[in-house]
């Protein structure tokens, strides 16, 4: 009966330390946590107090951790190109009430976390939905970004799987998203590291595929190397995506992802759905991301 006793205390432990996590360190980040490990991390720091500080915390981003739950296997602030970290959103050629704003580069605007408008994490996943400001330098909120990130184990082979859903609201007037593949939309990118090695492979969904002159592509994975470990991501565009969807995704150094050029009307919103597997080891063969995606456009 004490062995039994014992047996089921242990169970219930092992469960509920292998359950999700959410924990904030308030001013700096939000952790998603699986198991007591961090495989997340929402970058939420905005700190004027320097300039250097100031263009460390200009956007808000997530990291991708690697399967130890020690460093992140995405790229922060500095290095090829500072503007690229981890998993984020923006349009080069943004537009309102007549004014110009760059939210990809972030120049004549901010984007800043506001609040946690719901965090639920549970047994087998973690919802996590924020309040996101786009400010631009006279402190007009050009957009009201509701940003929710579901993160699931991924299984079949992945490590994790994020769903970055989010609503862009226009507040004070008609807002265009524009730009174009390189400069715009919803991507990712690796460690700073694969810009070093020049790793990044990409695979889609079709033979002959040049991403440059087809549009709406669903989905494109890509490979890379940090260290002696090889990772892969997936990057899937949901089918109710404005049409013109445009992936980039031949960059050695690994950023990837997609645009499309759309008016959000004064006072209406833009929802938008991607989702990103993210998987260590040997990149899988076509069909598994074609599975993989099938299931996330029904």
């Amino acid at each position: 009966m004490k062995t039994h006793s014992l047996l089921s205390l242990l169970a219930s432990s092992s469960l509920a330390h292998a359950a999700f996590e959410i924990k904030e360190a308030p001013g700096e980040h939000i952790d998603i946590l699986d198991g007591g490990k961090v495989v997340a991390r929402v970058m939420t720091a905005h700190d004027t107090s320097t300039p250097e500080r100031a263009h460390e915390t200009y956007k808000v981003y997530t990291h991708i951790m690697d399967e130890k739950g020690e460093r992140p296997i995405t790229k922060g602030a500095g290095g090829k190109f500072t503007h690229h970290r981890g998993i984020y959103i923006g349009w080069s050629k943004t537009k309102y009430a007549g004014k110009g704003v760059d939210s990809w580069h972030m120049k004549g605007c901010v984007q800043t976390y506001q609040k946690t408008l719901k965090a639920e994490a549970g047994e087998g996943s973690a919802t996590l939905a924020i309040l996101v400001h786009w400010v631009a330098a006279d402190g007009e909120v050009f957009v009201e970004e509701e940003r929710t990130q579901t993160f699931r184990r991924g299984g079949e082979g992945a490590m994790l799987q994020v769903d970055f859903d989010t609503v862009l609201k226009a507040p004070l007037a008609d807002v265009e998203l524009n730009g174009d593949p390189e400069h715009a939309g919803c991507q990712f990118r690796p460690s700073n590291t694969v810009a070093d090695n020049k790793s990044a492979r990409y695979l889609f969904h079709a033979d002959g595929v040049a991403p440059q002159k087809v549009k709406d592509l669903p989905w494109v994975a890509e490979s890379f190397q940090i260290g002696d470990r090889g990772y892969f991501v997936q990057h899937m565009s949901h089918p109710s995506i404005p049409e013109g969807n445009t992936y980039s995704a031949y960059r050695d150094y690994g950023r990837f992802g997609a645009y499309f050029v759309e008016t959000v009307p004064k006072g209406e919103s833009l929802r938008l759905r991607y989702r990103f597997l993210i998987g260590g080891g040997e990149m899988p063969a076509r069909d598994y991301f074609a599975g993989r995606y099938e299931a996330f456009a029904k």
